[in-house]
């Protein structure tokens, strides 16, 4: 567990994600400020040519990289729960981490973890069969990479049973319910917007180890990385805001895919 005296911490940021002509986020500035990336592997959202490049543009700035698995649903940004059995997850998540695996070699810049995305990631939270397919095609695709997940979800839990490394992730720019789950994004105030005030309620969170709820509750958990989403209006201001936060405190920001 995190505390006072923690030495490092991952930054990651949810990317590659523009499509073709559309544009998402400021990727290439946002490369300069975060340790890890979290690449689309064209489900949700993402393309060969975007993740080609992502991959390039992460290998210049020794950002580590890994495969951003969704939902197959680029109209829904990968945000909406399909209906879809444990064999078919365990088929399009394995296929997306080919693709990730196959482009970032071409890239020079191979993945080395895997971060389910959106309403595939919240379900994997907390229904078992969703996450046991998730960690099962890591499995089989490449047992090496790890996972990077909720601290306290059943894909955390099932991959330490199936000897996956796993890394347990907050996130900066989302609120917590009393319970520890993210704030639906349908609900007001999920989303938080203020870079100064995110960057002090990431510090206040690495320091105490835990998760801070809406009420001000603070709920103990393992923090190895920090997420900012890269879709957010602000996400390069509120990056670089963290990233001086905690390195004014002490905290180094490192990948975390890279520590042993």
């Amino acid at each position: 567990m995190t505390s006072p005296t923690t030495a490092s911490v991952d930054l990651n940021c949810d990317m590659g994600e523009s499509y073709g002509a559309w544009r998402m986020g400021d990727d290439e500035t946002m490369l300069d400020f975060v340790s890890s990336a979290n690449v689309a592997c064209g489900f949700h959202a993402g393309d060969p040519h975007v993740m080609a490049r992502t991959f390039k543009a992460a290998a210049e700035r020794g950002v580590a990289v890994g495969a951003h698995p969704g939902y197959p649903d680029l109209q829904g940004f990968g945000r909406r729960t399909l209906d879809c059995t444990p064999a078919e997850i365990e088929h399009f998540v394995a296929y997306q981490i080919g693709a990730a695996q196959a482009v970032s070699k071409y890239a020079g810049n191979p993945i080395r973890f895997v971060k389910p995305h959106g309403a595939l990631a919240n379900v994997s939270q907390v229904d078992a069969a969703v996450a046991g397919a998730i960690v099962r095609a890591i499995a089989a695709v490449d047992p090496g990479l790890v996972l990077l997940t909720f601290a306290d979800g059943e894909a955390r839990r099932i991959a330490q049973e199936m000897g996956i490394r796993v890394c347990a992730e907050i996130f900066a720019d989302r609120a917590y319910t009393e319970r520890g789950e993210l704030v639906s994004r349908k609900l007001p105030g999920s989303v938080l917007h203020d870079p100064a005030q995110v960057a002090d309620r990431v510090l206040r969170m690495v320091q105490a180890g835990a998760v801070e709820t809406q009420s001000g509750k603070m709920l103990p958990c393992p923090i190895e990385s920090i997420c900012v989403h890269g879709d957010s209006p602000g996400a390069v201001a509120m990056a670089k805001a963290v990233r001086e936060k905690l390195e004014g405190a002490g905290v180094a920001v490192r990948p975390f895919a890279l520590a042993r």
